[in-house]
C-alpha cells in the first residue's frame, strides 16, 4: 500500500468569479478530499492565493497539479510540502469555565500558548490562538479535561520562505 502524505498546496488564480467552485469541483470529481482550505486576494487584487491541504500518494499529487494547471483562471500551482514553508492557522474556542479555578487553569494554558482572551462571561471563556496546526491541535488536546463548547478554525494559511 502507498504512503499517503499531507501536502500544502499554494495555488495563484485570477479573482474571477467561479474559479473557487472549480478548484473544489476538480478535487470533489475525483474523489480527493481537501482536509483545509483558505482563499483571500494577494496584494494584487486581481490575483488570489489559495491554500489547498490535502492528502495523497505522489500520484494523486500529480495528478491535482496536472488537473490545476489545466484550469482557465489558474496561474500557478506549487507544492510547498518538499520545500520550507511558514504556515499559520487561526483558532477561535469558547471553553467550559464554571468554577474560578477552572478560569484561572484556562487563563495560565492561554498564556503558555501565547493566546488572548477575546470573551469572559460567567460559564466560560472564548480564546483566540494562532500557529501551526500541530500548535493549535496541542491547544485543543490540553483544553478537553475543561470541556470545549465550540471552535472555529480558519485553515491554513501558507507561503514559502524561498525569496524567488
Amino acid at each position: 500500500m502507498k504512503k499517503m502524505d499531507t501536502h500544502t498546496i499554494s495555488v495563484l488564480v485570477e479573482n474571477r468569479f467561479g474559479v473557487l467552485a472549480r478548484v473544489a469541483g476538480l478535487f470533489s470529481g475525483r474523489g480527493y478530499n481537501i482536509s483545509s482550505l483558505t482563499v483571500n486576494a494577494t496584494h494584487d487584487p486581481e490575483i488570489s492565493k489559495m491554500t489547498i491541504v490535502t492528502t495523497g500518494d505522489e500520484n494523486i499529487l500529480e495528478q491535482i497539479d496536472k488537473q490545476l494547471r489545466k484550469l482557465v483562471n489558474v496561474i500557478d500551482v506549487i507544492d510547498l510540502t518538499d520545500e520550507e514553508f511558514v504556515e499559520r492557522e487561526l483558532l477561535l474556542v469558547k471553553v467550559n469555565a464554571e468554577s474560578a479555578e477552572k478560569k484561572s487553569q484556562i487563563i495560565q494554558l492561554v498564556e503558555i500558548f501565547g493566546g488572548k482572551i477575546v470573551t469572559v462571561s460567567k460559564t466560560a471563556i472564548g480564546i483566540e490562538l494562532s500557529g501551526r496546526s500541530t500548535r493549535i491541535d496541542n491547544f485543543l488536546n490540553m483544553l478537553e479535561e475543561f470541556g470545549i463548547l465550540d471552535t472555529s478554525r480558519s485553515g491554513r494559511v501558507a507561503i514559502s520562505r524561498a525569496s524567488n
